[in-house]
């Protein structure tokens, strides 16, 4: 059975990694710092491993390497909050980039081949059409996607020499919950639209905030593509696959090709919850691109990829019933 490290195992993407990749036969070590993931769904819902520490640590690493038979890494862990990054980039080139790094090198000095790449389609930034395809420029316009094309081109350049073979994933507006209700999306502080929307249904906040309403969309607000994190994870899984049967690096958009602004979130929200979501008006946020919507045909025609779950009432549903669960 091979061995996967998992880094940022212990947050929301992460967690559903794990549990696609536990599903597939595959034997999981977890590397987490804790910063934002959660001991208790790995200790309790998944039973992995877990090794409390940070990519940025060379020592660790090379422990983990020694000590376990490491077949491929999948690294998730990354500081991933648009607006924070705006306010403090050294913070996200540190972690993004120099913390990707170390790990990069400690798994190239354990002859470690494998890397499944959690990027995003924030390396695009304003798209110049949509759907996005791989072949768009990349042109980020915050420090969080330009740290995240930074990796792109490392991994590039180790490649090309031979050093590693990995699969990036640009993917859009993860979204929902794990459909049994075990695992979802619980972030301190919660930034994400629709677990705010929730949030809000719930009554656990006094309302939802529209972040810009004059952008050059049908009512004003900005559109996204939400991807259910479940296929995401089992896109991740398919990656990985394509990496062991030895193929060669490539990159794959991860969305479901169609977009809602995020009025329309709120108005699904409301019909999902059956409840009533106050909002409030508010100036744009620096760094949002108002339009993302990306193209996945190349990972549909080339890992054989179908996302299960695409209907934005099922995403909202599944999310729905998990924060019933967690906060209700």
């Amino acid at each position: 059975m091979a061995k996967i490290l998992v880094t940022g195992g212990a947050g929301y993407i992460g967690t559903h990694g794990v549990r696609s990749l536990q599903q597939a036969g595959f034997d999981v070590v977890i590397l987490d710092n804790l910063v934002y993931g959660h001991r208790a769904l790995v200790e309790s819902v998944l039973g992995a491993e877990l090794i409390v520490g940070d990519t940025g640590d060379r020592p660790l690493l090379d422990r983990i390497f020694s000590c376990h038979d490491i077949t491929a890494v999948m690294h998730f862990a990354a500081y991933a909050y648009v607006g924070e990054s705006v306010h403090d980039p050294a913070k996200y080139y540190r972690n993004n980039v120099v913390g990707t790094l170390t790990l990069l090198e400690a798994m190239m000095a354990a002859g470690v081949q494998q890397f499944v790449f959690s990027s995003t389609c924030a390396t695009y930034g304003v798209p110049q059409e949509v759907p996005i395809p791989e072949t768009h420029p990349q042109a980020p316009i915050n420090p969080y996607g330009a740290s995240k094309l930074m990796v792109e081109r490392i991994l590039a350049d180790l490649s090309a020499i031979g050093a590693i073979r990995y699969v990036s994933f640009r993917y859009f507006n993860a979204a929902g919950a794990e459909p049994d209700g075990s695992l979802g999306e619980d972030h301190s502080p919660e930034t994400h639209l629709i677990p705010l929307v929730l949030l809000a249904a719930l009554g656990r906040r006094p309302s939802i905030t529209i972040f810009g309403t004059d952008y050059p969309t049908a009512d004003g607000t900005c559109i996204r593509d939400y991807i259910h994190v479940s296929d995401l994870a089992s896109a991740h899984v398919l990656g990985l696959k394509y990496l062991l049967a030895g193929n060669p690096s490539d990159v794959f958009n991860l969305g479901n090709g169609q977009g809602f602004s995020v009025q329309e979130v709120i108005e699904a929200a409301r019909r999902v919850t059956q409840r009533p979501i106050s909002v409030l008006l508010g100036d744009r946020r620096a760094g949002d691109p108002p339009i993302l919507v990306g193209s996945s045909a190349k990972a549909r025609a080339v890992l054989h990829w179908q996302p299960q779950y695409a209907d934005l009432e099922t995403i909202l549903t599944h999310a729905w019933h998990w924060h019933q669960r967690r906060h209700g």
